[in-house]
């Protein structure tokens, strides 16, 4: 068990927070963290670790704290803005629990990995990877679901990069602008080693997402072990967050800003479904028109944009499989790329 103190309470961001000095401030720190990649199993592995007892992790997935520097605007309510808010996230764990938390962010953010080392020098870090271009396919149709994009085409997407990197073409609603760089999600290599130096090689464990979907148990169990908790009891599998997309982005885009109350129309709207139906009802109305109206099955790869990927991104390949020491190029079938 750790705890981090500090000698007044703490209310600045947590760029500030990371950077003082935290003394006297008595409360559970995460032990653990799986920083990544979004689309990777993480959920899955979420909710497969925190139904262990001897593990304690926040009904808040997610709470992306200490990569503030790739958001603008300011943070979802739901989401802790200092320390002090992310520290209360973990005041119910036991002091013979294991403390985690779990925001895919973190890995490909330039600044999380400095951050979580100052406020848990000793953390364990979870990373799990995948095959470039089905990682970006099931990034951009998540990013779609959240609007945190609005190009429906993935091609344009990714051509729109350079644009974006100078907040030209942004979504009106999205908070996450460099989330949008689509190729830096798959600087594999590169976001291992800020992790590796922050922490040491020994406590930051790779996995890889074919090895996690074709032995799901064993894959948790590794997990387990690495994170010294028990690993012989039994595992439930868990399928979790589905790729889909949506029927029709517009009425996806609608029900999201009825759902958040953005503007001025919105928020009428919202105030007046608000006071009709309790909230809990209210949720499940919303889950239940995304379920059954908004979203649909996800659509078929475009192989010849699939195949333009691979192309480009077999060196960040080839240069990982050389960093692990594993064949990733025959793994992710990258032998007949040229």
């Amino acid at each position: 068990m750790t705890t981090v103190s500090a000698e007044r309470a703490i209310t600045t961001s947590v760029g500030e927070a990371a950077a003082a000095d935290v003394r006297g401030f008595h409360q559970r720190v995460p032990d653990f963290f799986i920083v990544g990649h979004p689309k990777c199993g993480t959920t899955a592995l979420y909710e497969m670790l925190r139904r262990r007892s001897a593990i304690y992790m926040p009904a808040l997935k997610e709470p992306q704290f200490f990569a503030s520097e790739m958001r603008v605007g300011p943070r979802p309510e739901r989401l802790p803005d200092t320390l002090e808010e992310y520290l209360a996230l973990f005041a119910d764990a036991r002091s013979d629990q294991v403390v985690g938390e779990a925001s895919p962010s973190y890995l490909r953010s330039h600044t999380a990995a400095g951050l979580i080392a100052r406020v848990q020098p000793n953390a364990r870090i979870i990373a799990i990877l995948r095959e470039p271009a089905s990682l970006l396919r099931s990034v951009h149709l998540q990013f779609l679901q959240a609007v945190i994009e609005t190009e429906g085409d993935l091609g344009r997407a990714l051509d729109l990069e350079q644009d974006r990197r100078e907040g030209r073409n942004l979504p009106r609603h999205g908070i996450w602008p460099l989330a949008l760089q689509y190729s830096d999600h798959v600087r594999f290599e590169e976001q291992l080693r800020r992790y590796h130096a922050a922490f040491g090689r020994e406590n930051v464990l790779v996995l890889i997402y074919d090895d996690f979907r074709a032995d799901n148990e064993g894959t948790v169990r590794s997990v387990l072990r690495f994170l010294g908790v028990d690993d012989s009891l039994p595992i439930d599998e868990v399928e979790a967050n589905p790729t889909v997309r949506a029927r029709s982005q517009a009425l996806h885009e609608l029900v999201h800003t009825v759902a958040v109350g953005r503007g001025p129309v919105s928020r009428g709207i919202k105030r007046t479904v608000t006071s009709l139906s309790p909230s809990g009802p209210r949720r499940r109305l919303l889950r239940a028109l995304r379920r059954n109206v908004v979203y649909g099955a996800a659509p078929v790869a475009d192989e010849e944009l699939m195949s333009n990927l691979r192309r480009r991104f077999k060196g960040e390949v080839e240069a990982l499989g050389q960093y692990l020491d594993r064949d990733l190029i025959s793994l992710w079938g990258y032998d007949d790329v040229e």
